[in-house]
């Protein structure tokens, strides 16, 4: 067997350990004589494996006990319009920050269910930075301030969590960047992300909201929509993703067998800095045009000197067992994913094939 070094932005790498111990269990989990993919939901090994995901998860992000812990179906693009429906009320407002092609595209899915406020955005410098903090127009009396703490197609990162004051809870789509760093839970009223980035694969949504935030009436929807329903059944109200929550939760052992989330910050500040250290020391053979502070430590965006050379970029790269730096298609380009389960061996081997590509194509 062959294995790549795959940067994907999502479905992304996962770690190998969890595909060998997913494989183990492919036929036969925990002696049960079937797939974990043929249990009910509703017997004891799936709700006593699904315990232990949460409480491991709890751990390694210090959740607080006023925080429910939901895994839902949908992609984080479904809860762009869920979340008004369940956290803002008939005629309320809420607050969105605009710093890339998602944060974007929450707006337009919210806005058939609240009255948007773009608070702040940076499209007219084309996302090449983050919108300060100062020129946040924020309404005191929103419903709620929605932001994306990491832009995956635009490869922009916001470093620190915002103080948006007062009361109004502050929500993210913490998709490319969950698990990433420690994060101060606390800080906000809602969390979520679609798995396929650093979590398992997709088809799962991980949500950490407020418990007192499931008590808002939001819209007049169905059962299946409300956040509190699926509180109340433990994210078994429906059939839920049995596979993703699975692997979700050999990812969460995973992370603790490494040495939590202290480790992995360390482990990817290092990858970063190695790729963005090639970049820029490569004499304007390769170039990221995102401002410093903002550069994202997932997602890395770079151009070549000579767009001509993309084709062949690509090709050799994969030769070489470099898997999906193809930039998103609105962007063009390169971009490589830095996730979790991507180790420094392979940033080093990309850094060592872009080193030898400027050399014989300069």
């Amino acid at each position: 067997m062959s294995r790549v070094w795959n940067f994907s932005a999502g479905p992304a790498a996962l770690p190998l350990a969890v595909l060998e111990r997913a494989q183990r269990d492919m036929l036969d989990w925990n002696g049960s004589g079937a797939s974990v993919m043929e249990q009910s939901h509703r017997g004891k090994r799936f709700i006593a494996m699904a315990a232990q995901a949460e409480a491991d998860l709890r751990e390694l992000m210090q959740i607080p006990a006023d925080y429910a812990v939901l895994f839902l179906q949908g992609g984080a693009t479904q809860h762009f319009a869920q979340i008004p429906m369940n956290l803002a009320g008939e005629g309320d407002s809420a607050d969105y920050v605009v710093s890339g092609h998602w944060s974007a595209k929450a707006v337009s899915e919210a806005r058939p269910y609240v009255r948007v406020n773009v608070a702040a955005s940076n499209e007219p410098h084309d996302f090449l930075q983050l919108p300060p903090r100062d020129s946040w127009r924020l309404d005191p009396g929103a419903a709620y301030v929605h932001y994306t703490p990491n832009e995956t197609i635009h490869g922009v990162e916001f470093h620190d969590i915002p103080d948006v004051g007062g009361t109004v809870p502050l929500v993210a789509d913490l998709s490319s960047n969950i698990l990433s760093e420690p994060l101060e839970v606390s800080r906000f009223g809602l969390i979520y992300a679609g798995a396929q980035k650093n979590i398992g694969p997709s088809g799962l949504v991980l949500m950490i909201i407020r418990r007192d935030l499931l008590q808002r009436a939001g819209r007049p929807m169905a059962r299946i929509f409300r956040y509190a329903e699926h509180a109340a059944a433990d994210s078994m109200l429906n059939t839920p993703n049995t596979w993703g929550w699975y692997v979700a939760g050999l990812t969460f052992q995973w992370l603790k067998e490494q040495g939590g989330l202290g480790t992995m910050a360390a482990r990817n500040r290092a990858k970063a800095e190695l790729l963005y250290r090639a970049i820029d020391g490569s004499g304007g053979y390769y170039r990221n045009p995102i401002e410093l502070s903002a550069r994202s430590r997932m997602n890395v965006r770079f151009t070549l000197h000579d767009g001509a050379l993309d084709a062949a970029f690509l090709q050799e790269s994969e030769a070489a067992g470099l898997l999906a730096l193809k930039g998103h298609k609105a962007l063009g380009g390169m971009r490589a994913s830095l996730y979790n389960a991507v180790p420094l061996e392979a940033v080093e081997a990309l850094v060592a094939f872009m080193r030898d590509f400027s050399q014989r194509h300069g």
